[in-house]
């Protein structure tokens, strides 16, 4: 049974930062790409950032480029969103996903999804 363990969100304040984990199991971590996707209130879910499988290459929406960053831990099965100089409207549900190889773009492309994690930025 695969899971996806989200943890790290709560509130900041505006220029402040947060990391956010997804611990995965029942998967051979190196094989997925994992995918961020965030929810803002009255929004639809959208892309935030993604990794290759094998550590390939990152991926980021224009939205958050320069100030987020991604990382994987093979030997944790982990993979973690960095968030630096967050913003008020980086508020939302933050999702982390898996999909087998390359990454996606979109929801649908991918098979896994964690419960999700409340991010609230303070202006």
């Amino acid at each position: 049974q695969v899971q996806l363990v989200e943890s790290g969100g709560g509130l900041v304040q505006a220029g402040g930062s947060l990391r956010l984990s997804c611990v995965t199991s029942g998967l051979t971590f190196n094989d997925y790409a994992m995918g961020w996707f965030r929810q803002a209130p009255g929004k639809e879910r959208e892309f935030v950032a993604a990794s290759d499988w094998r550590g390939g290459k990152t991926y980021f929406a224009d939205s958050v480029k320069g100030r987020f960053t991604t990382s994987r831990d093979t030997a944790k099965n982990t993979a973690y969103l960095q968030m630096d100089s967050l913003k008020p409207e980086d508020t939302a549900v933050y999702y982390c996903a898996a999909r087998y190889g390359y990454r996606g773009f979109r929801e649908w492309d991918y098979d896994y999804w964690g419960q999700g994690t409340q991010v609230t930025v303070s202006s």
